[in-house]
């Protein structure tokens, strides 16, 4: 099963952008999607993207379009999640998730087997 790590969080003013990584270790994650997701202190975990391994297709929520991209970096094993223009909305831990294609595509956490510890991303003035 893939073993997944997060990392590149902290606090940032609104605004600003960050970028964050999710490296993926243990099996290949070929035949995977690679997700992020998102809980906010008191609020249920949440989609925010998603990205299909073998073929770059992603998906999104309504919060994350035209703000946020997913990319993949195949020599390094590893998905970054870049964010713009970020907003106090968007402070929560996010988490990194992985699922196999075999069973499709959902956007509801429970589905997603595989997950990271979770990397602090704080919005603030």
């Amino acid at each position: 099963q893939p073993h997944l790590v997060e990392s590149g969080g902290r606090l940032v003013q609104p605004g600003d952008s960050l970028r964050l990584s999710c490296a993926a270790s243990g099996r290949t994650i070929s035949g995977y999607y690679i997700g992020w997701f998102r809980q906010a202190p008191e609020k249920e975990r949440e989609f925010v993207i998603s990205i299909t391994w073998d073929d770059g297709f992603a998906r999104y929520a309504d919060s994350a379009l035209g703000r946020f991209t997913i990319s993949r970096d195949n020599a390094k094993n590893t998905v970054a999640l870049q964010m713009n223009k970020l907003k106090p909305d968007d402070t929560a831990v996010y988490y990194c998730a992985a699922a196999s294609v075999q069973w499709g595509h959902f956007y509801y956490p429970d589905k997603w087997p595989y997950w990271g510890q979770g990397t602090q991303v704080t919005v603030s003035a």
